[in-house]
């Protein structure tokens, strides 16, 4: 649906649920909070301008691979999208190729692909795969976590976007289950989410190198909606004793409360 107050503005809808917004006009442009937050740690990792080699695993409207290619000009970047019909849709209605964007997309399983990558290749993962509204539960695991991992150069960085709402048991599942990959973790949500007071996007970020916390929750603090990175001893107390999700104890995410998403 284009949208009406912005010029340029599209808005894609899947089952009800809000999925991706994209500003043909300017691709710098991240409607969603959880998509500016996935932008600052971008921006972050390394020098502006700097190209970066990554892979997009969940496509929806290529919202993030516009942004890097527009402010990492070079940047090689693979989209893997299970849902064929819906990328040739976005392909035809909101094209993403251009003069040096570097953009390639394919069809196919987030695992599956992650296991068919060269390994020390890429500079960053975006996890942000949905089912409807809800995670898979095989990209979940400490399995599928370890399969990320080796992907990723020693500088490298892995992002997932998920959501959760109280008593947030997934979240804390799911942060237990990087932690047991990655030596240098972190967690990021809006204040009321992390407290378990609504339902929301959670951000999880996973490196073998320290991550650019100070830089980042900088950035994230001077959003119109902050939010809040935790780390360290503070993510350890918030996983508690949970245990890392394994292939054999995987779950989906939970279903998001009735009125969780609108569309206006």
């Amino acid at each position: 649906m284009p949208d009406i107050d912005h010029d340029g503005g599209w808005l894609l809808t899947l089952d009800d649920t809000p999925q991706s917004y994209v500003d043909l006009g300017d691709p710098t442009h991240l409607e969603f909070e959880y998509t500016q937050r996935i932008g600052h740690l971008a921006d972050a990792l390394a020098p502006a301008g700097r190209p970066l080699d990554a892979l997009h695993l969940g496509g929806g409207a290529l919202t993030v691979p516009r942004y890097l290619a527009a402010t990492r000009p070079g940047s090689r970047q693979h989209v893997v999208e299970v849902d064929g019909p819906l990328l040739a849709l976005v392909e035809e209605h909101l094209p993403w190729q251009g003069p040096g964007v570097d953009i390639t997309a394919t069809v196919g399983d987030a695992r599956a692909a992650l296991a068919d990558l060269p390994a020390a290749s890429l500079d960053l993962v975006v996890a942000d795969v949905f089912h409807g509204s809800r995670t898979p539960a095989h990209l979940t695991s400490v399995e599928f976590l370890r399969l990320a991992a080796a992907v990723l150069r020693p500088d490298a960085c892995y992002a997932a976007n998920l959501a959760d709402g109280p008593p947030l048991a997934f979240a804390r599942a799911q942060a237990a289950t990087l932690r047991a990959v990655f030596p240098q973790t972190c967690l990021i949500a809006e204040p009321p989410v992390l407290r378990g007071r609504r339902y929301g996007n959670i951000l999880l970020v996973g490196s073998a190198r320290p991550l650019p916390v100070a830089d980042l929750g900088r950035r994230l603090a001077a959003d119109i909606f902050p939010a809040r990175l935790t780390d360290g001893a503070d993510l350890a107390a918030f996983t508690g004793r949970t245990p890392a999700v394994t292939d054999a104890t995987a779950r989906p995410s939970p279903p998001p409360p009735d009125g969780a998403f609108s569309v206006g």
